[in-house]
């Protein structure tokens, strides 16, 4: 009996080690030697608009900070007061001795904003995806999931027990032919679809009319991830549903992104919140969220549905940063977000142009496949952000463009990689 899961697609038999397959990729190596590699970067400051990177002040343009808030004062004042009073930590889950005051008053305020009846507030977003998901679709239902969806609800889907289906990204159409083979069947279950509001990695917004639609058209309940949208657009920052006039069934939103802390929520009909309270695994057996998580995203929750200049902001700077990159000649994506996607040809264009931003004092996201589907940096901004920061920031791409510096520097490791035969 043997597979193909080792490294590089070499075989193994089944009485083969399972540590046999835990080799690094020739890649990552190669580009950990060349000072390619942007993950795992250790940062001495606090994440806001510049932050402190081996001493040096960058312009942070690689955080979901996007109101500014986990350096606000009131923020930061609740968080302390949450520990002062419940101490550090519950440890027990949710179920048992994890549910503070606290979490009621959060899940309430949050429900509330989105515009649903209860919400249940997760240790994580991912978990919150991971277990609705894992929880409401059974042996015979059905997940249609945006193939650019983010990886908790595509790893949500592959833990029920009913099927997942993946539809192009944004292409109701391709959505529509799913649904309608799916309700073809005679034993076909119940459906759940979903979206990001605005997905994470190209900042572009879910055609959430023409989804909704479709879900009413074939008994299909809409889930929409409203992680990157909450705060951010949307009437007082309530999200995309909100801002396009679409009810969904369900919303999922998190606490790392807007909210400035750590955490998740599922928010929908009472009934649905009630069953995962009971069922939902990533709540009876995770541990709760620590008290200053909560205090902390309460207070910040309070003040982004509050402060609409701080939405005014933020997507001002993602524009002012999107037309400056344009005019300089980038190729970048995104809508009315917060998320400036920069596109490049190759990795090693793309991990040579991170590099060169970094030596220059700006730090970005590099993302690259199978995460996406093509090579790219993610920028971001916050509220917080200056326009001369910007424009710093922008002053960096500038001098790189001018100078050649990413084709200059592909031409010399490609020469050095062949010269050590990595090629």
């Amino acid at each position: 009996m043997t597979n193909t899961n080792g490294a590089n697609g070499t075989p193994l038999t089944a009485s083969a080690d399972i540590f046999d397959k835990c080799v690094v990729p020739e890649q990552y190596a190669a580009a950990e030697a060349l000072g390619l590699n942007p993950f795992y970067r250790e940062l001495s400051s606090e994440i806001g608009p510049t932050i402190t990177y081996r001493g040096s002040e960058l312009v942070m343009l690689g955080s979901n900070n996007y109101l500014g808030l986990t350096t606000d004062p009131r923020v930061k004042k609740a968080a302390i007061d949450a520990v002062s009073r419940y101490g550090t930590g519950l440890t027990g889950s949710r179920l048992l001795n994890g549910t503070l005051p606290l979490h009621t008053e959060l899940e309430e305020f949050l429900a509330d904003w989105v515009g649903m009846e209860r919400a249940l507030v997760f240790t994580t977003g991912y978990t919150a995806n991971l277990g609705l998901i894992a929880t409401l679709v059974q042996a015979g239902d059905a997940v249609f999931c945006d193939s650019a969806a983010h990886a908790s609800l595509v790893d949500g889907a592959r833990l029920a027990d009913g099927v997942l289906r993946a539809f192009r990204h944004n292409r109701p159409n391709s959505l529509r032919r799913g649904l309608q083979s799916w309700r073809s069947q005679p034993d076909a279950g119940g459906v759940l679809v979903a979206v990001d509001g605005i997905y994470s990695m190209e900042g572009d917004w879910a055609p959430l009319v023409e989804v909704r639609a479709l879900c009413d058209q074939h008994r299909a309940r809409l889930l929409v991830d409203e992680a990157h949208a909450l705060g951010v657009v949307g009437p007082a920052g309530s999200g995309t549903s909100a801002a396009m006039g679409v009810q969904a069934d369900l919303v999922m939103g998190t606490f790392s992104k807007s909210l400035a802390s750590c955490g998740g929520f599922i928010a929908g009909p009472a009934e649905v919140i009630a069953y995962l309270r009971l069922f939902c695994r990533p709540i009876l057996f995770t541990a709760s969220n620590v008290p200053a998580s909560l205090g902390a995203a309460l207070a910040a929750a309070k003040i982004a549905r509050e402060e609409d200049w701080r939405r005014q902001a933020v997507l001002g700077m993602a524009e002012r940063l999107r037309r400056g990159l344009s005019e300089l000649g980038f190729r970048v994506g995104g809508t009315n977000s917060c998320i400036v996607p920069v596109h490049v040809d190759d990795l090693l264009g793309t991990g040579i142009l991170w590099r060169a931003l970094l030596d220059r004092g700006v730090y970005t996201n590099c993302s690259i496949p199978p995460a996406v589907q093509r090579p790219m940096l993610r920028t971001s901004v916050m509220a917080t952000h200056t326009e001369a920061q910007i424009d710093r920031a922008l002053e960096a791409f500038e001098e790189i463009a001018r100078d050649g510096v990413v084709e200059a520097g592909r031409e010399r490791l490609l020469g050095l990689l062949e010269l050590e035969g990595s090629v």
